[in-house]
């Protein structure tokens, strides 16, 4: 967003368009006009305009911007209203005291990240399957009324969305024991990983092999959240979730299996699973825990469930399972542990995993 910069024809957030010398714009009018349905305001101010207009520096209009994911437009007459006032917004947190100036690029960079995602999932998929031609009509025609009926419903179940994500979040952070567990919290946190993709990669269709991923991410998110989960994040073949305590993952995993291993259109599935101190940013998590929990499920049988020993000893404590090495006899447990031969784990040394099953089951 830099006013001596050029560069940035496809920025990501401008409508395709050519940069002419004097900054000006040109480019396809319905693309135009799309973009000023959805931003509800037209191009009226180039970056350098849009700074002075929000009363905050080049610099920290430019860092804003690049944290929401949008390219330098150099000094292209591309910017809006709308874009005006979000940055007085957030330059005026700043001011108040409310966020500090870090803080404020972090809200701006977590919110163009998962934005950015939803956006580009809803025209890959959504939009465009909803825009097929029609006889008489061709995508274009039909795309600007379909987005203009849309756009005020999708808009308000987004913030819906957002308040209700929201809210759980605060009461996470209110139930905290103290403000180190706001950010360094001891959470369960698994790993779930479908087997053979990269053969699978080889052998299926584009979209036979983009179906089957849909289907996975959609199974995985559902069970992880209908049981108290949270969904971290997808990453094709891998999904990343965790829990408050050791037996609603356990659960969770479980389940997964369960539920792959009965549906003939899966490949098999590897859980790992591993208690402890995570740190929490921007919604992902990290630490040792994380990476204990991925390589278990590097190491896991097919169709089967790895924990370490916290979690074992986590189960035990909270008497979902019986202690590790201890006989289960006629206990109510709802979960088994097996021990597994102990073995070096890259980077994190001699681990023990257990292996995770219901009580009573074959």
């Amino acid at each position: 967003m830099t006013a001596d910069e050029t560069g940035g024809s496809a920025a990501r957030g401008i409508a395709p368009r050519e940069i002419e010398e004097n900054g000006e714009e040109s480019g396809d009018p319905l693309a135009l006009r799309l973009e000023a349905l959805i931003l509800g305001a037209e191009r009226r101010y180039t970056p350098f305009q849009a700074a002075r207009a929000a009363g905050v520096s080049m610099d920290l209009a430019s860092r804003f911007w690049r944290a929401m994911g949008f390219a330098d437009i150099g000094q292209a007459k591309a910017l809006t209203e709308a874009d005006v006032l979000a940055l007085r917004r957030l330059a005026g947190l700043v001011e108040a005291g409310l966020l500090s100036e870090p803080m404020a690029v972090q809200v701006a960079r977590s919110t163009g990240q998962t934005t950015a995602r939803l956006a580009d999932w809803q025209i890959d998929s959504f939009l465009e399957g909803l825009t097929e031609p029609q006889e008489g009509m061709t995508r274009t025609e039909i795309t600007y009324p379909l987005v203009e009926l849309l756009l005020p419903e999708l808009e308000e179940f987004l913030v819906y969305v957002w308040r209700r994500q929201l809210a759980a979040a605060t009461g996470r952070v209110v139930q905290a024991q103290d403000d180190a567990e706001m950010v360094d919290r001891r959470l369960a946190v698994g790993f779930a990983d479908l087997v053979g993709f990269t053969r699978l990669t080889r052998r299926l269709e584009e979209e036979e092999l983009g179906e089957l991923v849909e289907a996975f991410e959609t199974t995985a998110a559902d069970l992880v959240a209908a049981h108290g989960g949270r969904l971290i994040k997808t990453l094709g073949d891998e999904v990343l979730y965790a829990a408050d305590d050791a037996g609603t993952a356990a659960e969770i995993g479980l389940r997964l299996i369960e539920t792959l291993t009965n549906d003939e259109t899966m490949p098999e599935l590897r859980v790992g699973m591993a208690f402890g101190t995570v740190t929490t940013r921007m919604g992902d998590v990290f630490g040792t825990t994380v990476n204990l929990a991925s390589r278990l499920t590097s190491i896991a049988p097919k169709d089967a469930v790895l924990v370490d020993g916290a979690f074992a000893e986590e189960l035990a404590r909270s008497g979902d399972a019986a202690k590790p090495g201890e006989d289960d006899g006629a206990g109510e447990h709802r979960f088994a542990l097996q021990p597994m031969w102990q073995r070096p784990v890259r980077g994190l040394g001699v681990v023990e995993p257990w292996l995770l099953g219901r009580r009573g089951a074959p």
